[in-house]
């Protein structure tokens, strides 16, 4: 009954925007710390963002700092990652997940179940 249930992914033109959906379910999402991932083919699955439950405050690795935005809208339930200026190497399947918080995927106990974003040139 607890899930992450993703959306908003999809193709999207060099310089584009996209918003991805972070809804859950059966739980109350502020109670813990949002992770967000992404994993490109070939690659080991990257940490680019998480939003503390306590402060609200956001992080943001360097390869995304300054276009891609976490937001969270309580009385939805929800957590969205605006992604802005999209380059091609932003390609890869994107994760939401929560937990402790912070870095490690291993923080976080639940996943979303990953939305292809694809970036052409």
């Amino acid at each position: 009954e607890r899930q992450l249930v993703q959306s908003g992914g999809g193709l999207v033109q060099a310089g584009g925007s996209l918003r991805l959906s972070c809804a859950a379910s059966g739980f109350t999402r502020d109670d813990y710390a949002i992770g967000w991932f992404r994993q490109a083919p070939g690659k080991e699955r990257e940490w680019i963002s998480c939003m503390n439950n306590d402060d609200g405050r956001t992080y943001y690795a360097d390869s995304v700092k300054g276009r891609f935005t976490i937001s969270s809208d309580n009385a939805k339930n929800t957590v969205y990652l605006q992604m802005n200026s999209l380059k091609p190497e932003d390609t890869a399947v994107y994760y939401c997940a929560v937990g402790r918080g912070g870095y490690s995927e291993y923080n976080y106990a639940r996943w979303g179940q990953g939305t292809q974003v694809t970036v052409s040139s």
